[in-house]
């Protein structure tokens, strides 16, 4: 389960940025191609933050969809399965706009 690993990635982060201050919450933008799972990302979060300073900071998961702009016809395509083709032509000559990403975008923080 990568969750986990992606969870220590992300609470190290947000250790980092919020040195003294509590962290209330964190939102995190994961693309499609990232397969990850959102219940077992927050079933992993709220697992690994028991315990630590952590405790109680919310996990927010804006997912993001795979896209591709297909470079014959212009066309965008939101991907239902990960086939690289466009929705439009069916040509296979495209480049991924979204859907790779992984970021904190945001935190919550108390005032010091």
């Amino acid at each position: 389960m990568h969750e986990l690993s992606l969870c220590e990635a992300i609470a190290a982060t947000v250790t980092k940025h919020a040195g003294e201050r509590t962290a209330a919450g964190v939102v995190v933008r994961i693309g499609h191609f990232r397969q990850v799972v959102p219940d077992a990302l927050s079933f992993c979060w709220t697992m690994l933050t028991e315990g630590t300073d952590l405790k109680g900071c919310a996990l927010e998961i804006e997912q993001v969809p795979a896209v591709v702009r297909c470079n014959a016809c212009g066309s965008e395509t939101t991907l239902d399965v990960p086939i690289m083709i466009c929705g439009a032509c069916e040509g296979d000559d495209v480049t991924l706009v979204s859907g790779e990403e992984f970021q904190v975008v945001s935190l919550d923080l108390s005032e010091v």
